[in-house]
């Protein structure tokens, strides 16, 4: 499952796990939110609910896609937030880890609080 999240000054794509919050998320698309930042994340709301699942985790690599089940939200760590040690990508609890951005996360630099963003299904990526 591939995602499109674009935004006025970029877009950047995903792919989804076989998980029951993705599987969730990639069946509520497309949607359109507004972006939140928190240090070197970018979160925004999304028409999911979705159970916290065994697997959850607070600390991630750059570039992981989350479902934050508290704020209903995806969140997009790419780097240091408000509550992380050292250069960790922490959020603020536990989220389900969905899948990983495809490319250099970093491009979310470009996203401001308040951008309109669209997240869609994607097709799959040309074979290489």
């Amino acid at each position: 499952m591939r995602i499109q999240i674009s935004w006025k000054k970029g877009k950047v794509f995903g792919v989804l796990n076989d998980t029951p919050t993705a599987k969730t998320l990639f069946n509520a698309l497309p949607c359109s939110s507004s972006a939140n930042t928190w240090g070197e994340e970018v979160y925004f709301g999304v028409p999911v609910r979705a159970e916290l699942e065994s697997n959850a985790q607070e600390v991630v690599p750059p570039g992981t896609i989350c479902f934050w089940v508290q704020g209903q939200s995806l969140a997009l760590p790419f780097g240091p937030t408000p509550v992380s040690q050292g250069d960790e990508c922490r959020l603020v609890t536990k989220v389900n880890v969905l899948g990983q951005l495809e490319g250099d996360p970093r491009v979310l630099q470009s996203i401001r609080d308040g951008d309109d963003l669209r997240i869609e299904a994607a097709e799959a990526s040309p074979p290489l």
